[in-house]
C-alpha cells in the first residue's frame, strides 16, 4: 500500500515576490518529485503569511488612493493567495515531473476550513494584518467597521484578527479523491479560508488559521500515514542557540509536552509546529509526525532523519 503524506511548507520559504517564489518552488518541486517516484501519495499545505499580507496591503493602499476600489475582506485575500501560490507550486511540480519523465498530475484545491464561531480566539484577536495607522485613524476605522486595533512596537496601530482552531476541512472528500487518483494535491493554503456553519450554511470570517494546525487537521481527516512539517532547520532542538543545545531525533508526545512546559520552543516559531505534530500523533494510534528542513525531507521520510514525534 502506498503511504500517504501531508507536507506542510512554510510561506516564508517561498520568497517575498512572485519571481522569488517561482525560483523557490522549483527547489521544493525536486525534493517532492523524489518522494512521488518512491510511490508516496502527497498533499502539500503551504503557508501564506508574507503573501496574504501583501495582497491585503495592496487593496488597503488602493482603497486609500481611490475609494472606488473596494477594500478586500481578509477571507478573500486568503483565497487569492491560495490561488496564485497554488498555481506556482502546481506549475513547478508539473514541469519537474515532465522533465523527469513522470506522468503524475498536480491539482490545487481552494480550501475552506471550518472553525467554531464560539472559539475563544474570536474574543481575543491576536494576528496583526494590514497597514499601520495613527491612533486617531485606527479609532475611526474601529467605529466604522468594528475592527480591533492594537499598538504595535511603537510603529503605530495595526488591525488584529482572531486565530481559531481548525475543526474540519470542507473539501476533504475532494482532496481524498484526487489523492487516491494519484494526483499530488495542494490544499489548505495559508491554513485555509476560515468559515463557520450557521443554520447549515457556511459563512466566511476574517481570521487566520495556523497553517501547521490546519495541515495536521487535514492529515487526520484524510487518514494520512505521516505528517511532515518543513522548517528552516533539519531537526528540533532544546536549548536552541545555547552552548547546551541538543538536537532531538525521536521523542514521544509526553517528552514533547514536557519540553513545551519547560519553554524550549518559541511561540512564533517552533512551538506551533510541535503542537501541530502532537495533535496529529494523538489523533490515532501508530501515527508519526516529522519536523525537518526541505533539503532533508527525503531522508526524513526514508531514513528516520529529522525529528520524529511518536506516541
Amino acid at each position: 500500500m502506498k503511504k500517504q503524506l501531508v507536507i506542510a511548507l512554510g510561506g516564508n520559504a517561498l520568497g517575498n515576490t512572485p519571481d522569488e517564489q517561482k525560483q523557490a518552488v522549483l527547489a521544493a518541486a525536486n525534493h517532492i518529485a523524489s518522494l512521488v517516484k518512491d510511490g508516496y501519495k502527497i498533499v502539500i499545505v503551504h503557508g501564506n503569511g508574507p503573501q496574504v499580507g501583501m495582497i491585503n496591503l495592496a487593496f488597503e493602499l488602493a482603497y486609500q488612493q481611490n475609494s472606488n476600489v473596494s477594500s478586500m475582506p481578509f477571507a478573500e485575500c486568503c483565497g487569492m493567495s491560495q490561488g496564485y501560490i497554488g498555481f506556482h507550486l502546481q506549475n513547478a511540480l508539473q514541469n519537474t515531473f515532465l522533465e523527469q519523465g513522470m506522468t503524475t498530475h498536480v491539482s490545487t484545491a481552494i480550501t475552506q476550513v471550518i472553525v467554531d464561531q464560539n472559539d475563544p480566539a474570536f474574543r481575543h484577536p491576536t494576528k496583526p494584518v494590514g497597514l499601520f495607522y495613527s491612533e486617531e485613524a485606527a479609532k475611526e476605522i474601529e467605529q466604522a467597521k468594528g475592527y480591533t486595533f492594537v499598538e504595535d512596537s511603537g510603529r503605530g496601530f495595526r488591525r488584529v484578527v482572531p486565530s481559531p482552531e481548525p475543526v474540519d476541512i470542507k473539501e476533504k472528500g475532494t482532496i481524498r479523491c484526487l489523492m487516491e487518483n494519484g494526483d499530488v494535491v495542494i490544499a489548505c493554503g495559508g491554513g485555509g479560508i476560515p468559515v463557520y456553519r450557521e443554520n447549515g450554511m457556511l459563512h466566511s470570517v476574517d481570521a487566520v488559521i495556523d497553517k501547521d494546525k490546519a495541515a495536521a487537521k487535514l492529515a487526520d481527516v484524510i487518514s494520512a500515514d505521516t505528517f511532515i512539517i518543513l522548517t528552516a532547520v533539519p531537526r528540533v532542538a532544546i536549548n536552541f542557540g545555547k552552548p547546551e543545545q541538543k538536537w532531538l531525533e525521536r521523542i514521544t508526545v509526553a517528552e514533547a509536552k514536557r519540553y513545551i512546559a519547560e519553554g524550549h520552543f518559541a511561540p512564533g516559531s517552533m512551538l506551533p509546529k510541535v503542537e501541530a505534530a502532537i495533535k496529529f500523533v494523538e489523533s490515532r494510534p501508530g501515527r508519526e509526525a516529522i519536523i525537518t528542513s526541505l533539503e532533508n525531507a527525503y531522508k526524513a521520510v526514508n531514513e528516520d532523519n529529522g525529528t520524529i514525534i511518536c506516541s
